[in-house]
Formats: structure tokens, C-alpha cells, sequence
């Protein structure tokens, strides 16, 4: 039936594919601003000045700046200081992204079988320092691993002396990676038990029936439905330890020597010093690095059809 206006004359209805259209962009408006505000210009704006010679300075002249072409790439890959927060921010993810996998894996797989009762009081156990401020956190890590800090005291009691953990090139590191773990964990923990929940239970007394032991269950029913979980926590885990800032800056500031140094941290002092340009490339050569480790995952991870 054709609608009719106050004066009798047809009205043409729009189609309902063009009002569906229009309600959908309505909808999806507030992310696209955000997305266009917050990354996809900024990202735009750091390729395009990573290609300049951009300083401090500049900002009060902007004619003074002049078109490099990849200039400052090759100053980056020929700074030693660089190479080596490329080898620390690997060295994160490298240790960092397996071991928070597994323990959050595990208190998964506790949470969701022997300790039900308690679940809800272990899980926001487990989950309260990813919600706490990272300030406090590394305020108390700070307290904890100094030289005459609480690690040193327990050590003490059983007749170990301890170094000063943040002030020694071969302790630091791995104090940082622990402060990026314990805070990860929960997250991690948590995406693993929404996937072992989805695990359909009669699969798993089938198998159990017909003499699958417990491991066996976890190895060829759970770990290949939790294939796509697995996936995504060691995307988000990655593109966190490739851009790790917090933990270096508030434990160390880098130190000692650079040995804690990541490729943010180096983002953030080449800005600090007023070089523009260098900073603009180091964080595109970020943004490359976690596309490239993020394709490689999802081939060798995504599930099998």
C-alpha cells in the first residue's frame, strides 16, 4: 500500500536496504569519530613525520622542516641504543607472552574444576591487579626489591644475600618481566575460563566413558576447542609487551645502563628530547612489528577447518 501525505499525493517510502544503511552508520558513528580521533590520524600523522627532520624548535617555524625520505630509519637502525630495545622488547615478549599464558592457564583450569565454591573469591583475587593503579603497584615492587627490601629479608632468613634487583644489569629484567606477568595474569586467567566453560560437558564424560584419562581429555578435546581463546589472549599479550612503557619507566626508568630500556620507552625520551621525527619512525617501526608478529600468529594459531 502506497502512503499518502496531508495533501493526497503519494509519498515515496524509502527502500528498506537505504533506512537500514543509514540506522547502521548512525550506530557505528560514535566509534568511527573515535577511531578516526584517537588512531588512524595519529598513525597517519607519525608515518608522515617520521619522513621529516620535525624537532622542537620547528614547532615555533614549521617551514623550517624538510622532507628526509627515510633518513631517520637509518639513523634508528644504525643507533645501537635502538637495536638493543629492540632485543629488550623481544626478550618481553618472548618470556613474558608464554608464562602469563601458562599461569593464567592453570588457575583456569583449577578455577574450573576443583575450587568451584570459591570461584568468585579467587577470581577477584587473581583479577585485582590488572584493575589496580600501576602506580602504586611499581611504588610497591620498588619498596619490595630494594636492597634492604622485603625479597632481601625473606632471602635473609634463609642465610641468601640478595642483590639490589633493580640497580643490577642481570636482576632487572626479570623483576620488570615479573611486574608485566603478575599483571597480566588475571586477564589471561579469566579469558581462559570463559573458553574452558564453552567446553561442552557431555564431550567430556563421552570421552571419559570410553577410559580417557585427564590429560588425555586436555590434550586432544579442551586444548583444540580452546584454540581460538589461546589465540587471542597471545595477540593481546603481544601487542602489550611490544608496547610495554609502564613497567620500565615506573621500575627503572630503562636502567640500569639501557638494560630495561623498551622501543616506548625509547619513543618517549627521543619525544622528550624534542626529536619529533626519530620519535615519529621508532613508533611506526612498533606499529610494524605488531602487525608482522600478530600475522604470523593467526597463521599458526587459527583453528583448522
Amino acid at each position: 500500500m502506497t502512503a499518502l501525505n496531508t495533501s493526497g499525493v503519494p509519498r515515496k517510502r524509502r527502500p528498506r536496504g537505504v533506512r537500514t544503511s543509514a540506522i547502521a552508520w548512525i550506530f557505528l558513528a560514535p566509534f568511527a569519530i573515535v577511531f578516526l580521533t584517537y588512531t588512524a590520524i595519529p598513525a597517519l600523522a607519525a608515518i608522515g613525520f617520521s619522513l621529516t627532520d620535525l624537532q622542537g624548535r620547528d614547532l615555533r617555524n614549521p617551514f623550517n622542516v624538510d622532507f628526509v625520505a627515510i633518513d631517520n630509519y637509518v639513523r634508528l637502525f644504525a643507533d645501537a641504543r635502538f637495536i638493543r630495545d629492540i632485543g629488550n622488547t623481544l626478550l618481553f615478549v618472548v618470556v613474558g607472552v608464554p608464562l602469563t599464558m601458562a599461569l593464567g592457564f592453570a588457575l583456569a583450569v583449577s578455577l574450573n574444576s576443583g575450587i568451584r565454591r570459591l570461584r568468585g573469591v579467587f577470581r577477584t583475587i587473581f583479577f585485582a591487579p590488572v584493575v589496580t593503579n600501576i602506580v602504586a603497584i611499581a611504588l610497591i615492587w620498588q619498596y619490595a626489591f630494594n636492597s634492604d627490601g622485603t625479597v632481601n629479608n625473606v632471602l635473609a632468613n634463609f642465610g641468601f644475600a640478595g642483590p639490589n634487583w633493580l640497580d643490577d644489569t642481570n636482576t632487572a629484567m626479570p623483576v620488570v618481566i615479573l611486574l608485566g606477568i603478575w599483571r597480566n595474569f588475571g586477564t589471561a586467567m579469566l579469558l581462559f575460563l570463559a573458553g574452558l566453560q564453552a567446553v561442552p560437558e557431555d564431550v567430556q564424560e563421552a570421552a571419559s566413558l570410553d577410559g580417557a584419562g585427564w590429560w588425555s581429555r586436555m590434550w586432544h578435546i579442551t586444548l583444540p576447542l580452546l584454540l581460538p581463546t589461546i589465540l587471542l589472549i597471545s595477540v593481546l599479550l603481544t601487542v602489550f609487551y611490544l608496547q610495554v612503557f609502564d613497567e620500565p619507566y615506573l621500575l627503572t626508568d630503562g636502567g640500569p645502563l639501557g638494560s630495561t630500556e623498551s622501543i616506548a620507552l625509547y619513543t618517549y625520551n627521543q619525544f622528550g628530547f624534542g626529536n619529533y621525527g626519530i620519535s615519529s619512525a621508532a613508533s611506526v617501526v612498533t606499529l610494524v612489528l605488531v602487525a608482522v608478529v600478530s600475522v604470523v600468529q593467526f597463521r599458526l594459531l587459527r583453528p583448522r577447518t
